[in-house]
């Protein structure tokens, strides 16, 4: 935890829009499962590093990762944010206003698999980057649509990939770790795909991210 306050107080500045973020958060009684403010600057800075002009996120919350991927974005470009919950979804909307990016980011509300499905029929993408962080379980379900989703070259990102280690557990029936494992064995078998994957360690405990480039143009 002091390793992450120090390189944040280094690399990140005071940031009146994302603290009302989590505090408007915090308020309405969400879970405190954001992403850590490091790792939001890590998705902004891939986003610009792209050139991102499409972005998806699978999992919304209080809009806190929405805000980062949102700030790296290239003119005229926009994030779609998926959310399950309503009222996560009318925090979200507030934060996003708060934060002076409304007018870039869109929020639909529903069961993602059900939205993911008609974004596909409505030809939204492809997206040049996804953020998946919703239940772990789907996680399977929601590389497959994201993988629909893209084009060659789009980066997809995958959030608590290693749970403190849970992972490893091959016969574990826990439903976390059994849809990550889904997920690492879908993209292993994927030849349209290559990926690599970070552990992570400080505020929110060890941890990681994956990230997936695809490398073929998705059928």
């Amino acid at each position: 935890m002091a390793i992450d306050d120090y390189i944040a107080e280094n690399f990140l500045d005071d940031d009146p829009a994302l603290d009302a973020t989590l505090a408007a958060s915090e308020a309405a009684g969400l879970p405190e499962i954001q992403v850590a403010p490091l790792q939001g600057k890590l998705l902004m800075m891939l986003a610009a590093s792209l050139g991102a002009r499409n972005i998806l996120e699978i999992g919304t919350l209080g809009g806190y990762s929405t805000i980062w991927l949102a700030r790296g974005l290239a003119d005229g470009g926009r994030v779609v944010t998926l959310e399950l919950d309503p009222g996560h979804a009318a925090v979200a909307r507030k934060n996003f206003e708060n934060a002076g990016l409304a007018d870039r980011i869109e929020v639909r509300v529903g069961a993602a698999l059900d939205t993911l499905a008609a974004l596909h029929a409505e030809h939204a993408g492809p997206f040049d980057l996804i953020f998946i962080d919703a239940d772990k379980p789907s996680t399977p379900d929601y590389f497959d649509w994201a993988v629909k989703l893209s084009r060659k070259g789009t980066l997809i990102v995958v959030d608590n990939v290693v749970r403190e280690g849970a992972i490893l557990a091959a016969q574990s029936e826990n439903k976390h770790v059994k849809g990550l494992r889904g997920f690492y064995a879908r993209v292993a078998a994927d030849p349209r795909v290559t990926a690599t994957a970070i552990q992570t360690v400080g505020n929110k405990g060890h941890d990681g991210l994956a990230i997936v480039r695809v490398i073929a143009e998705p059928d």
